[in-house]
């Protein structure tokens, strides 16, 4: 029997609404014909959310370096961005990629910073290079240590400008990254960007029944490269015609299959995904549009995926929970965190339920599980947890950042059950906002443990905080244009254990922390080394008390800006928390008054 576990604890790649849409090459697209197509992705009939756009260069056509026109048309769509500079050249071709990147910089500003969900260094140059990219006459590639070397000008490029902190990554195919020969460009990428496709596997059994176990097969031998980097979908798709290769055979039919298989379950894992392509011309022909800027075939997704070939062991199940609940079992909160592992207070990599060691209290977390039939015949079962994170960014959509997605239409009705208020010596509650979630507020964006016994180990974007002797955490905050001219306070909610729906915590009832802002902005490959610099205490809290709500700050909010704050234990203090605003709200939040 083969057992398909989904999870919402596992492989997720970001606490955010992942980025999704398709990808636009220069060739022959001006800036009305990118703005049109950006109109149509975001207006797909049977499927919604279609609002982003990856590109391979930072040129237009026809131009020496002048900046390519998707960018006007992506901030006047509020489509965001994924950047991209074309690789396969010598220095000085990329040096005109360079000057578009830093001409859109001045040019735009934060119009375009805001959009930009990440800068991808080159496309599938390492494929290009290999025995199977020379035999399919491919095209000119670009060696591993140009790569890593061109990924540096990139991030000296963008940094102490509106870009500085975007990930800067490589986009290439699974087998490119799984040569050992390469591993020098993803050390050097800040996330991976992979193209695959089922259909071009044509040594193995690549049929339209196959294709999605085929799929994640790749992502995971990807995934096992990686070193817990998030890996983001850049290019996959099946054609609609065009020739037969080994056992896939392009048509309507086989893409809707594919679509429902891959490209649901990638929306139901929030992994960031650019699926190809919506218009295409060429053969074998992969485009989503037909005549009348309609889709070819049905895109909705169910709202949970019922075969084990397209839910691999490390998937993200859909907040859905199965109908047909068969059993429970209780998952303890310290396996709530994406691939790659939380630090335990120890310093290792946490993978277990959390301990019931003398004052440490967890709370499981039930899951349920149902079963189907997959259509082979073989019994599947799926799991689905009840811990699901969603992004709020104030009391209406509006209040988010331009660029970033948010999950829901509008700010749950959420009352603070805290059973009462403890504010830092010196921070009269009266000068600052309310110690709840009751009014605008904003949810932590990026949360980053920081080890000082593993001082170079990045542990990526986490959905727990964990606060303990060795362990501080980083949570980055998107402060709205919109809070201009309000007052901001970090606020931090502790709500006893039995007021907990959804989330759960570990403390060892003693000490206390301190929270402070930082001179700069933390990213997924932040370390405790290269963690920016405290640019100054602005908070704390003596002695932790569980039933507490906590008002550590307050000044003009940052509008607009992007802020990263630590929180520091003090006092043997050791914490583990799954950041919710789910009744009650628990963890760190800035709220605006």
């Amino acid at each position: 029997m083969r057992s398909a576990i989904l999870s919402l604890a596992g492989g997720a790649s970001t606490v955010l609404a992942a980025a999704r849409g398709f990808n636009y090459g220069s060739q022959g697209n001006t800036l009305e014909a990118f703005e049109s197509q950006f109109r149509t992705a975001q207006g797909l009939d049977t499927t919604s959310g279609w609002n982003s756009a990856r590109l391979y260069t930072m040129v237009q056509e026809g131009t020496a370096n002048t900046v390519i026109s998707a960018i006007p048309a992506a901030i006047a769509t509020n489509t965001t961005l994924l950047l991209g500079l074309w690789a396969s050249t010598n220095q000085d071709a990329f040096n005109n990629e360079l000057t578009a990147l830093r001409n859109a910089i001045t040019q735009y500003g934060s119009a375009f910073s805001d959009l930009v969900v990440g800068i991808s260094v080159g496309s599938e140059d390492l494929y290009r290079i290999s025995p199977t990219g020379i035999a399919a006459n491919s095209g000119y590639g670009q060696s591993p240590d140009v790569l890593v070397n061109y990924i540096g000008q990139v991030k000296s490029a963008i940094s102490g400008t509106v870009l500085s902190g975007k990930p800067v990554g490589h986009v290439d195919t699974w087998n490119s990254y799984t040569n050992s020969s390469n591993a020098a460009v993803v050390a050097a990428a800040d996330f991976i960007g992979l193209d695959e496709y089922p259909y071009y596997e044509n040594t193995e059994q690549n049929s339209i029944s196959n294709a999605a176990t085929l799929f994640f097969d790749k992502y995971n031998a990807v995934a096992g490269v990686a070193g817990g980097k998030p890996i983001w979908i850049t290019e996959t798709g099946w054609p609609v015609s065009g020739p037969t290769e080994n056992l896939a055979v392009p048509s309507v039919d086989n893409a809707e299959t594919y679509w429902k298989a891959v490209a649901c379950e990638l929306i139901n894992r929030n992994i960031p995904t650019w699926w190809y392509i919506l218009q295409d011309s060429a053969s074998p022909s992969f485009g989503v549009l037909a005549s009348g800027e309609q889709p070819k075939y049905d895109l909705s997704c169910p709202s949970v995926a019922t075969s084990s070939s397209a839910a691999p062991t490390s998937s993200v199940a859909s907040a859905t929970m199965p109908t047909s609940a068969a059993s429970s079992t209780t998952l303890a909160i310290s396996n709530a965190v994406p691939t790659g592992g939380v630090p335990s207070s120890s310093g290792a990599a946490s993978n277990s339920a959390v301990s019931s060691a003398a004052g440490t209290t967890v709370l499981p977390v039930t899951t349920k599980a149902a079963t189907s039939v997959a259509d082979n015949g073989e019994t599947v079962t799926l799991y689905s947890t009840t811990l699901i994170t969603v992004t709020n960014c104030g009391s209406t959509v509006s209040d988010c950042p331009t660029g970033m997605s948010t999950a829901i239409s509008a700010k749950p009705s959420v009352t603070s059950a805290a059973a009462s208020t403890v504010v830092p010596t010196g921070a009269p509650v009266a000068s600052g906002c309310p110690a709840d979630i009751n009014g605008a507020y904003q949810y932590p964006h990026l949360i980053v443990p920081v080890d000082s016994s593993n001082p170079n180990k990045a542990y990526g974007t986490q959905y727990n905080g964990t606060v303990s002797p060795k362990i501080s955490t980083i949570f980055n905050f998107d402060i709205p244009a919109s809070y201009a001219g309000k007052t901001c306070s970090t606020v931090f909610l502790f709500p006893q254990l039995n007021q907990l729906e959804t989330s759960s915590y570990s403390f060892n009832n003693q000490g206390g922390f301190t929270i402070s802002l930082l001179n700069g902005v933390a990213t997924e490959s932040t370390t405790y080394s290269n963690a920016p610099a405290v640019a100054k205490q602005i908070g704390s809290v003596a002695a932790l008390q569980r039933g507490s709500s906590h008002t550590l700050s307050q000044d003009a909010c940052p509008a607009g800006q992007r802020v990263s704050f630590e929180v520091t234990s003090t006092g043997g203090l050791d914490l583990e928390f799954f950041q919710d605003y789910n009744p009650s709200p628990l963890g760190l939040y800035v709220r605006a008054c």
